[in-house]
Formats: structure tokens, sequence, C-alpha cells
């Protein structure tokens, strides 16, 4: 990958998990790896990427959030909301379909993907964050809206629609 494109979506989770093991062993300080991830969240694949590695794996990046990548998150603008609200939406629904499966260790790890979404969104732009969850909510609670075929796509049900419901609600919980 050369400094001016963008990385596939592969290329970017092994770029982030690089990163995010060089950051966990104190090889990179927190504001060099903000920087970095500031570059890869400029795509959506790259943003994709960084989110599957950085939100799903067990680095405490995301338990902890450092300001300086806190900042860069924020300055990404609407793409990072978008992709914190829909993997808020797809790990609040599949903790719901792993509880049914008995998979409690599946499930956990959606709640735990779900936990580190609903702070992030917490962190980012508040009226960008309202607006995209707003979004979400008219699609899960009412059926109506942009998002509507978003959930289709995945097959949500009533009962996933409705963890989704409560999990945007509880973003503006504190």
């Amino acid at each position: 990958m050369t400094a001016s494109s963008e990385p596939t979506f592969q290329q970017a989770m092994e770029i982030a998990a690089q990163w995010l093991e060089h950051w966990e062993s104190g090889e990179l300080s927190d504001e060099v790896l903000a920087d970095r991830v500031a570059h890869l969240v400029a795509s959506r694949d790259g943003a994709r990427g960084f989110f599957v590695v950085s939100l799903a794996g067990d680095c405490p990046l995301m338990d902890r959030l450092p300001d300086p990548l806190v900042l860069q998150l924020r300055r990404a603008g609407e793409g990072v909301v978008d992709l914190s609200a829909r993997n808020l939406a797809m790990s609040t629904a599949m903790a719901l379909h792993h509880q049914r499966a008995g998979d409690a260790g599946q499930q956990a790890a959606s709640r735990r993907v779900a936990a580190r979404c609903t702070e992030l969104l917490r962190l980012l732009e508040p009226v960008a964050v309202k607006q995209r969850l707003e979004t979400l909510l008219s699609a899960a609670r009412d059926g109506t809206g942009a998002d509507v075929a978003f959930l289709d796509r995945w097959g949500y049900d009533a009962g996933q629609r409705a963890a989704i419901t409560e999990a945007v609600l509880a973003v503006a919980e504190v």
C-alpha cells in the first residue's frame, strides 16, 4: 500500500492489528496511534477494518479510548459515527442471537462490542450521533426510514429490533 492509496478492508484489518499490538506493548504512543488511525479511518474500508479489529479484539484500546484517539475519531466525522451505530446494532442483535443459541462465550463477546460502541458513540460529535441514532431508532422501533433496508438485509427479527432500540436509547443514558 502506498502512502496515497486507500487500504482494502483486509489490508486495514492487518494494519490495525499490527498497530494495536505495537500500542499495547508500548512501542506506539497514544498520539502516534491516533494519527495513524486518523489516516486509516479516512476511507470506508480503512475504517471498517480498524473497527473490526479494535472493537472485537482483545486489545484494551476501545475500553480506555485515549483522548488523542477520541479527537481523531471525532474529526473523522459521519463515517465513523455511521459505522459505530451499525456496529452497535449488529453486535446487539448478535448478542441476542447467541443468547438464544446458548452460546455464552459469543454472547459475551458481542455484548463487549456493543458496550464499546456505546461508549464510543457517547464521545463522538453529539449532533451527528443524535441524527444517526434517530435514523436507526426509527427503523428498529417503527419500521420506517433509511435503516429499514439495513435491518432487513441482516434478517433481524422483532426481538433483535427491540434489543437494538434499547441499545440506541442507552447511548443517551449516562
